[in-house]
């Protein structure tokens, strides 16, 4: 009696090829979530500066050497115009220097647009009161030389005359007192985190339940409706509202991690959400199972790491930093930081994205080629992939 063969051993030469492809997967994961940070270096961030020209051009030279392409200076006719431009998210901060001589400059931030710019014009601001006390230091040192010189010719003067047997001249006065200007650089953020979240831990956080729950909802929707087009679509219809109030809830009601209006809110997580799902199932019904794949790891891997989430986009290289405003976790990210704290921010951009790539992946999952080549009679031995 023959001893009957196991087919479903796997063969030894087969072993250190799948060791070697899965640390390669480990290693793309590894990359494509650690490259944006490790590599982030702020280049032409745009801040806002007030003031004269000449006062202009001396700090412009001074910020150009210290910060070496980092930060780009946009220049604005008085405080109020950096306010909204700041406020519009058109800089990320302002520099206001004085007026008149003896007046103090003021440095305007915006927590709420990024913790990292706020701390670097913070850095700025320290700069500044450095550069001034310095200044004041040496000008105290020059009036008190310049007394001390004056009070030791009028001490000789009198010396001489009681040495020529004179009536000294006694100086008529005290010495006037040597004044010591106070001058301090006022920081003022303009748009500060919420006191419920005032790291903006919680608005940064947000973005991975939101791609997660859209690749989770593809993939749901592509495994276990049956058959696709528009039962597919009509899942990922009810599917979205849902989970956009559900996270919106969660993320506003109990953390605070967003702040503004909770409909609003509710309606752009629903919008990603489905801008996400919509790509995986549309995908999947473009190519088959294999698709459904493939946009998971489009989202994963490429999308999350340059949405710009935890880190402002002038910090991503170029131009990958602007690509990921074109993808649905990078417009989510600006849309929700907008929608909490800049409503007067443009936010049509993000909006048009989302609903870009919505329809695109919808239209994709009513066509359904793969449920098209089986009513055709196309088998899955015929196109494994794609059937």
């Amino acid at each position: 009696m023959s001893t009957p063969i196991d087919t479903d051993v796997t063969p030894w030469w087969r072993l250190p090829i799948l060791a070697i492809a899965t640390s390669l997967v480990v290693g793309t994961v590894l990359l494509a979530f650690s490259w944006p940070a490790v590599t982030a270096d702020a280049q032409h961030l745009p801040i806002g500066i007030v003031g004269a020209p000449e006062q202009i051009d001396q700090i412009s030279d001074a910020i150009d050497e210290q910060s070496e392409g980092a930060i780009a200076l946009t220049e604005y006719d008085d405080r109020d115009a950096a306010v909204e431009a700041i406020e519009q998210r058109e800089v990320y901060g302002a520099i206001v220097l004085p007026v008149a001589q003896g007046e103090a400059p003021e440095v305007l931030t915006a927590s709420a647009a990024s913790a990292a710019v706020a701390q670097m014009l913070q850095g700025i601001a320290t700069a500044q009161q450095q550069q001034i006390d310095a200044q004041i230091h040496a000008t105290i040192e020059e009036n008190l030389a310049a007394t001390q010189e004056r009070v030791a010719t009028q001490i000789q003067a009198v010396i001489q005359a009681v040495i020529a047997g004179q009536t000294p001249q006694i100086p008529e006065g005290a010495a006037e007192p040597i004044s010591i200007p106070t001058v301090t650089v006022e920081v003022t953020d303009i748009v500060p985190l919420a006191d419920s979240d005032p790291r903006g831990t919680g608005l940064a956080a947000a973005m991975f339940p939101m791609v997660l729950g859209g690749m989770i909802g593809g993939i749901a929707v592509t495994l276990l409706v049956k058959p696709g087009g528009v039962r597919r679509v009509v899942a990922l219809a009810i599917y979205a509202p849902v989970v956009g109030i559900v996270l919106a809830g969660i993320l506003q009601g109990l953390y605070g991690a967003l702040q503004g209006s909770y409909w609003l809110n509710a309606s752009a997580i629903a919008l990603a959400i489905a801008a996400i799902s919509s790509t995986i199932t549309g995908l999947a019904a473009l190519i088959g199972p294999a698709g459904a794949g493939l946009g998971a790891a489009f989202i994963l891997l490429v999308a999350n790491p340059l949405s710009a989430a935890t880190t402002p986009v002038e910090f991503i290289v170029a131009p990958w930093g602007a690509f990921g405003q074109f993808l649905p976790p990078g417009a989510a990210a600006t849309l929700l930081r907008n929608l909490s704290y800049f409503p007067d921010a443009d936010s049509s951009f993000s909006w048009l994205v989302l609903a870009t790539w919505a329809a695109a992946g919808v239209a994709l999952t009513f066509l359904d080629l793969p449920g098209k080549r089986l009513a055709a009679g196309e088998t899955a031995a015929q196109r494994p992939l794609t059937v």
